[in-house]
């Protein structure tokens, strides 16, 4: 594994020693195998749980985290090839991804789109012009994928549902006052199908599936599996049977740099809210979400303070699942 930028690129049985390394760190949460190693960890939008597992993980791990934020207290960037650099950036991607590989053994990469043009966000620019540059491990913190939130969530999913293959896996959309990256939704798409569940992703409308790439990534590997994908605009149906319903916002992708047409479509759905009504449509179905969650917004007190609510592990796993990424990554460099 020489990047972990998303988990398209590794196959199930990977992920899964992954997961098996997890649960070690987990019970021994000190190991000392990236001792005297460091790692830049460049963040472009804020963070918290992202900022705080990657940091004390590295310090569990005997290795030191270098914290950058371009723009703020780090130079600002360019990323375009031929650019003239007369505006705001300083230095180039070229220049930044190959001086730090001379000081640090990895760095990660926190990126969020600019929700003007998805033809442009989609190409996932930040992070990849890092991996091409680098000579070190780069590692996605979150981009238009979130791979270690995939983790946390199987982590989570296989502790508390135990095999995963056939059962059924529900991505709901849910309302939030503004329009919010696709990453997490395209990640936990990609996660629950390459683990062998029935997925059902379930949307306001046509506008808000989510972008071909992951969409026919995801019918491939349920295919590959004899698993189903389903898309749904009907929430009752969609809910019945679901052993697992995941809840996430998201902007139309349609409407990306339109976001004043958007909205109008968002404020009549509403009720896509997860609440304890819509959870008794599932066989006592299990709950997540990838937080911040806004309550009584996104998902009810209930919900979230039931014992059918497993957000919390999810986000307590992001430590444990990052630190198994950067042991593969590092540990024998």
């Amino acid at each position: 594994m020489r990047n972990f930028l998303t988990t398209l690129d590794h196959p199930r049985h990977e992920l899964q020693s992954l997961l098996d390394s997890a649960r070690n760190f987990r019970r021994q949460p000190h190991q000392d195998v990236l001792k005297d190693k460091s790692v830049a960890l460049l963040f472009f939008n804020p963070s918290m749980r992202t900022r705080t597992t990657f940091e004390l993980g590295l310090h569990q791990l005997g290795a030191k985290a270098i914290i950058l934020e371009p723009g703020k207290g780090a130079w600002p960037i360019e990323f375009d090839d031929g650019a003239v650099m007369d505006g705001e950036p300083e230095e180039h991607v070229r220049e930044v991804a190959q001086v730090l590989s001379r000081y640090v053994d990895a760095m990660a990469v926190r990126a969020f789109p600019k929700f003007q043009r998805w033809e442009e966000d989609r190409e996932d620019k930040v992070i990849r012009a890092f991996a091409r540059h680098a000579t070190v491990p780069v590692i996605n913190m979150e981009t238009i994928t979130h791979p270690c939130q995939e983790l946390a969530l199987m982590l989570a999913l296989q502790d508390r549902v135990g095999p995963t293959d056939g059962k059924k896996f529900l991505l709901t959309w849910t309302y939030h006052p503004k329009p919010l990256n696709t990453a997490v939704a395209n990640s936990a798409l990609i996660i629950a199908a390459k683990f062998g569940f029935d997925v059902t992703l379930l949307c306001p409308t046509p506008e808000y599936v989510l972008d071909a790439r992951y969409m026919d990534a995801a019918r491939a590997m349920v295919k590959e599996q004899g698993r189903t994908l389903t898309v749904s605009h009907d929430v009752e149906s969609a809910y019945r049977g679901a052993h697992v319903v995941y809840a996430k916002s998201w902007g139309a992708i349609p409407y990306f740099g339109r976001w004043a047409d958007e909205k109008p479509i968002r404020e009549k759905h509403r009720h896509f809210m997860v609440d304890m009504d819509k959870m008794r449509l599932t066989p006592d179905g299990l709950f997540s979400h990838c937080l911040p969650a806004r309550r009584n917004v996104k998902v009810t007190d209930e919900v979230l303070d039931s014992p059918r609510a497993l957000h919390i592990d999810e986000a307590g796993n992001r430590l444990h699942v990052q630190k198994a990424v950067l042991a593969r990554l590092l540990a024998n460099r």
